[in-house]
């Protein structure tokens, strides 16, 4: 019977902690005699909570229970900067620090003990690898892992070649390494192709090889050829003395080389680069002085020089179309460049897709969110977000999109045929079925109010078995 109370009293315990707000805890740890916090702060840690400890979706406690002098937060919502302190529950080893984010956030971060020990939060998880090695990782409630930066085993892969260029203008040599689709070669068609700036970072990091096998495999995206260079002296090369040599290596030495070697399509518009930091840097400044050889340009997280603001917004309108995004925990010096150019673009009238994300300034942000200008410079012609007339069948882009709760969607069918319009998930998994019978005029309007999580979505016009055509869209 004794057995069995304490089992009682066990469990009850437990329930109690796991239904108490974390403020109440705090009231509760404060309010106890010294000698009984430990227990029931350890009661604590032990009853199934997930940390960091979020509340009402937007409330976060980091949470540390372990002997240390000082505990202090350090991450990408500090710019790491190690100045967020931990509060100590006196007469314990518990301490918390508490902090409010966006309820869509991720972030790196790490705890710094005894003011030089950086480790990862022991309670949390979930890491993300950055330059630096990894960190933990912050997710709040309604963030969404992107389903394309994991390995598939099931799907089709790519072939990565490894090659060593030498250039003449800068007086080096750096490893360069070729993502040739699933297939290649195939048919009598060049292929479209990407340049990766600092692409080591983006094939280990970013997870670019998983991207592409990805949005390939799931006919997201035309196959393309990846082209990932890594920089020598990089500050310089790609923002510094020696930008206008780096870029006469891309140009004039590297690739001829590679459109010699492989059947790369030689039209602009199928040609783009990417890259983050001062690699989306150097990428708007060959596209700047190069639209003849890379009309798309994707610069994540950029940095950018006057030279480029002042170009676009003086000079005539180049044939470009852009990526931009920004993270609102990115670099502070960044942000007002990355705004500034969105509207120089949106003044000169450019195409061009912007995004600003609740990150951070990290690899986690930028793998994250690469395949939104890899979708947008290289869809599938026959079908994603190109609206095609199949017997008097087509699916419209939705407007407005990105959207807010409510979104409307035209779409065409002969009177009186039978229809089904869905919404999936990037992984091919339908969430919803947004109409599925007969129509009974030629044109008609789907209005749409969004019921899931925020995130990139594929709507699919179908007659029988037969899909007629995709559209990419967003929720905000």
């Amino acid at each position: 019977m004794k057995k069995l109370f304490f089992l009682f009293l066990f469990v009850l315990t437990v329930t109690q902690m796991r239904s108490q707000s974390f403020g109440q805890l705090i009231s509760r740890l404060n309010s106890l005699p010294v000698s009984q916090r430990q227990a029931v702060a350890d009661s604590f840690m032990t009853a199934g909570h997930t940390f960091p400890f979020v509340e009402a979706d937007t409330l976060v406690h980091f949470v540390y229970n372990s002997a240390a002098q000082s505990v202090v937060l350090a991450g990408d919502a500090t710019e790491w900067n190690p100045n967020q302190p931990f509060t100590n529950i006196s007469g314990t080893t518990f301490r918390y620090c508490t902090a409010s984010y966006e309820t869509d956030a991720r972030l790196d971060y790490k705890f710094v003990i005894n003011g030089s020990n950086w480790i990862l939060d022991p309670n949390n998880r979930f890491t993300c690898t950055g330059g630096f090695g990894p960190n933990s990782e912050l997710r709040m409630p309604a963030y969404q892992v992107p389903p394309e930066t994991a390995y598939y085993s099931i799907i089709p892969h790519g072939t990565i070649l490894d090659t060593t260029f030498y250039s003449n203008l800068l007086g080096n040599s750096r490893p360069v390494r070729i993502y040739l689709p699933p297939g290649y070669p195939s048919g009598s068609e060049a292929y479209p192709l990407i340049l990766f700036h600092d692409g080591p970072e983006y094939l280990s990091l970013g997870n670019a090889a998983n991207i592409l096998d990805y949005l390939i495999g799931q006919h997201l995206m035309l196959p393309v050829i990846g082209i990932f260079v890594p920089p020598v002296d990089r500050t310089a090369e790609y923002a510094g003395n020696k930008i206008d040599l780096f870029t006469g290596f891309i140009i004039t030495e590297l690739m001829p080389v590679v459109d010699a070697r492989f059947r790369t399509s030689r039209d602009p518009a199928k040609r783009a680069m990417a890259g983050a930091s001062d690699g989306g840097n150097i990428s708007l400044y060959i596209g700047m002085k190069h639209p003849e050889q890379f009309g798309k340009i994707a610069a994540q997280s950029s940095d950018v020089i006057s030279v480029i603001s002042g170009t676009f917004s003086g000079g005539p309108k180049l044939n470009l179309e852009l990526y931009l995004d920004i993270g609102t925990y990115d670099l502070a010096v960044l942000i007002p460049m990355v705004h500034g150019l969105r509207d120089i673009l949106q003044a000169k009238g450019y195409s061009f897709l912007f995004r600003e994300w609740h990150e951070g300034h990290s690899w986690g942000n930028w793998k994250g969110h690469l395949r939104l200008p890899l979708l947008q410079f290289f869809p599938i012609s026959s079908g994603l977000n190109t609206p095609q007339d199949h017997h008097g069948m087509k699916l419209e882009q939705n407007r407005p999109n990105p959207f807010h709760g409510r979104t409307i969607i035209p779409f065409s069918a002969p009177a009186g045929s039978n229809v089904e319009i869905t919404l999936s998930d990037l992984s091919g998994r339908i969430v919803e079925t947004l109409f599925s019978g007969s129509v009974s005029a030629t044109e008609n309007i789907l209005e749409y109010l969004h019921k899931s999580l925020p995130g990139e979505y594929i709507l699919t016009l179908k007659e029988g078995k037969s899909t007629r055509n995709s559209i990419l869209i967003q929720a905000l």
